[in-house]
């Protein structure tokens, strides 16, 4: 067993359920010579609209356009400010500074990890056009509250759900707790294509239409040759579409799987030098994308598991306000203290469906083993 290699994220796994299912969309798709906007993507779209509980779904190239397009959608521009957090893939910015718009980077719940919503109160001001909230590591934002103090100042509230699919706040999915929601189907997700994609979902038709402009060159929907805004090429491609469609009836088992591998490391870890997520507040249900502790000395500790075998990660070492490519925006260093302490603290464990309960046992002997 020791010499086994654990990874962080394990795709292999769900390749024996989806081969036979897979291999025959692709022939379908390649026979049919349907790569584009095909019957596929429509069909995916009311499938996933579906699961997530809203009117609309319009696939796109990838999580970072999606949130690109539903900004852009918005009229975020340049002049506008969107507040966001730094304790997220750097993806959230690129998009927000995409569209001409300065990022406003606020700290996170130390509990939560997610936004913090004083925090955000704190940094509106009259140019902010937008709040996108992340829901980081599987687990939602705190999304009411959020959605109140938006409300009050008619700002759109997007979310980011790149790593919550399937997520619930009081029954509702992740994507239908805001003004628009945002995916991506990088294959690591916990609804992955086997390549890029995204999507963006929302129950506001002309939101809706005007994504699906954006992503097609900005032409309009009932005539491909006349551009009724600046646009480009952000579709999701027919094949990923499909394969999506082969792997949403197996999403919620899947995340039922990843949720009894977190309470099995909660149970494993309890009692140790760590901090744990912290568990759901009633009516909230994460999704676990990431199970992340916090541990002293980290570095140290992902050394020794990695030198076991075993694929720790970091999400994320460095926070975007401390990134060189972002220091135009001015933060230094115990700006947002939270954010900070946790990019030093943060230990990704594995988890993704099929994770076997002796594989776990494996991961917290060997962290118990780290913090002696």
């Amino acid at each position: 067993m020791s010499g086994e290699v654990l990874p962080l994220f394990d795709l292999r796994r769900a390749w024996p359920d989806l081969r036979d299912g897979a291999l025959a969309t692709f022939e379908r798709v390649a026979s049919d010579g349907a790569f584009s906007l095909g019957a596929d993507l429509e069909e995916f779209e009311r499938e996933y609209a579906a699961y997530c509980g809203v009117a609309h779904c319009a696939g796109v190239a990838n999580g970072t356009v999606a949130i690109e397009l539903a900004l852009r959608a918005l009229g975020v521009g340049p002049g506008s400010e969107v507040i966001t957090v730094a304790h997220t893939f750097v993806a959230t910015v690129e998009a927000i500074a995409a569209t001409g718009a300065r990022p406003v980077l606020v700290d996170v719940d130390p509990v939560t990890r997610c936004i913090d919503v004083a925090a955000v109160e704190r940094a509106l001001t009259e140019r902010t056009a937008a709040v996108v909230a992340v829901h980081l590591y599987g687990r939602p934002a705190p999304v009411d509250e959020l959605a109140a103090l938006c409300g009050r100042r008619g700002i759109p509230l997007v979310e980011d759900a790149a790593q919550a699919h399937g997520g619930t706040v009081d029954g509702r999915r992740t994507g239908a707790l805001g003004t628009v929601g945002c995916f991506s189907f990088y294959p690591t997700k916990n609804l992955g294509a086997m390549g890029d994609g995204g999507a963006v979902v929302t129950d506001d038709p002309a939101l809706d239409a005007s994504v699906r402009s954006l992503r097609h060159h900005g032409s309009a929907p009932d005539d491909a040759n006349r551009h009724v805004s600046i646009g480009g090429t952000e579709r999701l491609d027919n094949l990923q579409a499909s394969l999506l469609r082969l792997k949403l009836p197996r999403l919620d088992a899947h995340n039922d799987h990843r949720v009894r591998a977190a309470a099995h490391y909660r149970e494993r870890l309890a009692g140790l030098a760590l901090e744990l997520p912290a568990e759901d507040p009633q009516g909230v249900r994460s999704v676990f994308h990431l199970f992340v502790v916090q541990v002293p000395d980290r570095d140290a500790v992902r050394d020794r598991l990695r030198a076991e075998g075993i694929g720790a990660g970091v999400h994320y070492p460095t926070p975007v306000h401390l990134q060189p490519g972002w220091s135009h925006l001015g933060a230094r260093v115990g700006d947002l203290p939270v954010t900070e302490r946790l990019a030093q603290s943060a230990l990704s464990l594995p988890i993704f469906p099929g994770i076997e309960e002796r594989e776990i046992d494996r991961v917290t002997d060997a962290v118990s083993r780290s913090l002696r």
